[in-house]
């Protein structure tokens, strides 16, 4: 029987900093501009990394102080950036864990906010284990976050199913031997497991 990875963020769980932002700024260019050039990607993924967010957010607040209150929110108030559990996804999710597949969670998120997650959705303290880049202090795609995976559970990759919604994690799981999804929607990884005769 196969093992499941499941990737979080966009997989099985609403994750988008506009959903707070949105409250915050007036315009949405103004908030698309503040997401692009001071809270960006690349900076939330240091702290992904295993960096806290009390000096990321000094490093921000040092380049921009214009927005300050804003850069201070983005942890504060880091809970309704959650949009809730992808329902599909989480259907899925439940019918594999009821045929008895053994489930985990690789996963790029700030080991100060993953408890945050953890207590919300049921799910996630259901698996049968997760790896959490900020607590490895290593992100996705590096090939050693998934050579952690493999090791701590005593997985073996070509009998481990990868679901992913980031294309270059998705190529890093195939090329260390796991039979890696692209994740695009919940219907079309239904396609993909039954395809496997996983569901």
């Amino acid at each position: 029987m196969k093992d499941i990875v499941f990737d979080l963020g966009g997989v099985l769980i609403d994750w988008n900093p506009r959903y707070l932002y949105k409250k915050i700024f007036a315009s949405e260019e103004e908030m698309e501009w503040f997401l692009s050039n001071v809270c960006t990607p690349q900076w939330n993924t240091q702290q992904d990394a295993g960096r806290p967010f009390a000096q990321g957010i000094a490093l921000a607040k040092e380049k921009y102080p214009k927005y300050a209150p804003q850069i201070e929110d983005y942890y504060k108030r880091w809970e309704e950036m959650l949009g809730g559990s992808i329902k599909g996804t989480v259907a899925i999710w439940r019918e594999l864990k009821d045929k008895g597949y053994r489930i985990y969670a690789l996963t790029n998120w700030s080991a100060e906010t993953f408890p945050i997650a953890k207590a919300k959705y049921d799910f996630l303290q259901q698996m049968d284990g997760i790896v959490v880049s900020g607590e490895e202090h290593l992100v996705k795609p590096d090939p050693e976050i998934y050579a952690r995976l493999l090791k701590r559970f005593g997985l073996h990759s070509p009998n481990c199913v990868y679901i992913d919604d980031n294309a270059a994690n998705v190529s890093a799981a195939a090329m260390l031997g796991f039979d890696a999804i692209p994740f695009q929607s919940p219907d079309a990884l239904r396609m993909e497991l039954l395809k496997r005769g996983i569901l």
